[in-house]
């Protein structure tokens, strides 16, 4: 296995990954920080939007119990946290890939420890309706769901795309996250159980656990092309 010396400079795929996870940390940070101190203009716009779904949820009861069924079961964090845990067993049994299933699980372990700890951190009350539809425990900010939901899709999808599936399988497993990871944060707004703030902070969250797991993975793990690329690269400049 090809392993990068302790000389070698940070290859291009590192310093995109760990861009992009700084990106997504500040935007991250800014809207905890705006949520954590109760700008009006996002507090306004979050109140608007819920009370809308809220009555939309209040009228159409068959969605609203379809959305029930999706969020409590399909999507649930649970749900995903089975799936990974299956994906873990099967790198490990089929694949001896002990260290990238080792990986996954404490990704998707930390993704969670933040999670909690930032909701305990900001204590953000949840929407409190007169004719709930559904109920939910913990503070708001973040959504849960939507975390879980886009930290799990987001690195099987990457994991899929290293193995490099056939084309069918990847596109039905980029359509499958996108739904989960979109529908889950929709489906919390509309039963009335979170801001849309609170889903957006899960979706930038998630993704930004993601790009510094995917950033850790590739610095552990070079993809096998990573070695012809910089000898190819050293080749050029001698």
């Amino acid at each position: 296995m090809h392993t990068s010396s302790v000389d070698s400079p940070p290859r291009p795929e590192h310093r995109t990954a760990a861009r992009l996870a700084g990106v997504l940390a500040v935007c991250s940070v800014l809207l905890l920080t705006l949520v954590a101190a109760r700008w009006s203009p996002l507090i306004g716009a979050d109140g608007d939007i819920a009370g809308t779904t809220h009555r939309w949820a209040v009228d159409e009861s068959g969605l609203t119990q379809t959305c029930r069924i999706l969020t409590d079961w399909v999507w649930d964090p649970w749900t995903m946290r089975l799936l990974c845990a299956a994906v873990v067993v099967w790198l490990v049994v089929r694949q001896a890939a002990r260290w990238t299933a080792l990986w996954l699980a404490l990704a998707v372990a930390l993704g969670t420890v933040a999670q909690q700890g930032i909701k305990a951190a900001v204590d953000r009350p949840r929407p409190v309706w007169p004719d709930p539809v559904d109920s939910a425990h913990y503070s708001a900010f973040p959504s849960g769901h939507a975390m879980t939901a886009t930290v799990v899709c987001g690195l099987l999808l990457w994991l899929l795309h290293r193995h490099g599936v056939g084309r069918a399988v990847w596109l039905t497993a980029v359509a499958v996250a996108v739904v989960s990871v979109v529908g889950v944060g929709l489906t919390r707004i509309w039963l009335g159980v979170h801001w849309p703030s609170d889903v957006v902070g899960g979706w930038l969250l998630g993704t930004t656990v993601v790009a510094l797991a995917v950033w850790v993975h590739r610095r552990r793990h070079p993809e096998p092309g990573d070695a012809h690329r910089s000898s190819g690269a050293a080749g050029t400049s001698s």
